[in-house]
């Protein structure tokens, strides 16, 4: 999440330096929840003196409204076609987020255009 939201800064340095103003607050996606709270909440416990650092960094950002972590369900992941193996409900449901929904129509209407040449 830190090398995230420092590489989000860079692109938001990058435009300003061309002139493009972006002032809206940048989603960050994230799949942990726990993430979420800790950065959501000041408190730190014994636990998290490891991450103290980059929490701070994430804190900040989140509290100057430059980044706004949101909570990403394990249904609504896109990485997880491409880094595991998925029910048939699910691999379905994300080919078609991917507006990937009826391969085999896309292949016979790619067949359609090479048969034609």
């Amino acid at each position: 999440m830190t090398a995230v939201t420092g590489e989000l800064k860079q692109l938001k340095g990058l435009l300003h330096s061309l002139g493009i103003s972006h002032s809206q607050t940048m989603r960050l996606h994230c799949d942990s929840q726990a993430v979420l709270h800790i950065v959501k909440n000041p408190v730190f416990h014994e636990h998290t003196k490891h991450i103290q650092v980059d929490c701070h960094f994430i804190r900040d950002e989140y509290l100057t409204d430059n980044i706004a972590p949101t909570y990403v369900s394990t249904h609504a992941r896109l990485a997880d076609i491409f880094t595991k193996a998925l029910g048939p409900t699910q691999f379905t449901s994300l080919l078609c987020k991917l507006e990937i929904c009826n391969l085999d129509a896309q292949l016979e209407k790619g067949n359609d255009i090479m048969m034609r040449y």
